[in-house]
C-alpha cells in the first residue's frame, strides 16, 4: 500500500492512540476528575466496573487488583472512612499520614491461595 508521507504519519498516530489500553486507575482518575469531592471505595469501584464493562465473573478478582493499583497510584489519596480523592485536591497534611485507617475500618483479608490477577490478553485493562 502506497501513501503520501503525511497520510502515513497521521495513520500511525491514530493507530497508536486507538491501541492504547485504558487502565482501571485511569478510568478511576477520569471518574474522580468529574466529581467535586471524595468518594467511598465501593462507589468508586462500582463506577469503574460499570464504565469498563467488567464481566460479573471477574468482579471479585478485579476489585482486589484495582484496590492494590489504587494504593500504588500517586494520583489518588486514601482518606479516613475508606474514601478516596485526587491527591491534587488535598493538602499535604491530609495525605502525608502513615496510616489512614481508623480502628473500625474494614480490611479485606486475602487467603493463602489468592494471587494478584495481572491482566493478560483480552482481560488487560
Amino acid at each position: 500500500m502506497h501513501c503520501r508521507e503525511a497520510n502515513c504519519i497521521i495513520w500511525r498516530g491514530i493507530h497508536r492512540i486507538m491501541s492504547t489500553k485504558v487502565t482501571m486507575t485511569d478510568t478511576a482518575y477520569n471518574i474522580m476528575s468529574k466529581r467535586k469531592k471524595e468518594v467511598e471505595f465501593p462507589k468508586l469501584w462500582a463506577d469503574v466496573a460499570k464504565s469498563m464493562k467488567i464481566p460479573e465473573e471477574k468482579l471479585s478478582r478485579k476489585k482486589r487488583q484495582f484496590y492494590a493499583e489504587l494504593m500504588e497510584d500517586r494520583r489518588f489519596a486514601s482518606l479516613k472512612g475508606n474514601k478516596w480523592d485526587l491527591r491534587s485536591r488535598r493538602s499535604y497534611s491530609e495525605v502525608s499520614t502513615d496510616s489512614v485507617l481508623d480502628e473500625d475500618d474494614e480490611i479485606e483479608e486475602f487467603e493463602d491461595g489468592d494471587i494478584l490477577d495481572l491482566p493478560k490478553g483480552e482481560d488487560e485493562y
